[in-house]
């Protein structure tokens, strides 16, 4: 790796934990409302929705299956991981038996 890419990637780094670790500190002095807890608890849902939605729209039956997995997993279970998990499996057998 040249050292412009390593640069590039430890700069990346920073700035990404920066994000983060700004945004915990922002979180400690906002009280958590009704609304406030409604709005974190739906984060989740929304960060999946846009990281799979690409995928529904130019994927085929192995994909819309593996997203209609992971949106129950997460229904169902809450952990997005797990949801996560279930649904590569299932585009991975979907795709090895239906492709």
């Amino acid at each position: 790796m040249s050292s412009e890419a390593l640069v590039a990637v430890l700069g990346m780094a920073v700035v990404s934990y920066a994000c983060r670790a700004g945004g915990f500190w922002v979180m400690r002095y906002v009280p958590l409302s009704g609304r406030v807890r409604a709005w974190l608890n739906g984060i989740p849902m929304a960060i999946m929705g846009a990281v799979l939605a690409p995928a529904a729209v130019k994927g085929g039956p192995p994909e819309w299956l593996g997203l209609a997995v992971t949106f129950l997993a997460m229904k169902t279970t809450g952990n997005d991981l797990l949801a996560v998990a279930a649904g590569v499996a299932v585009v991975a057998v979907a795709r090895a038996y239906l492709v």
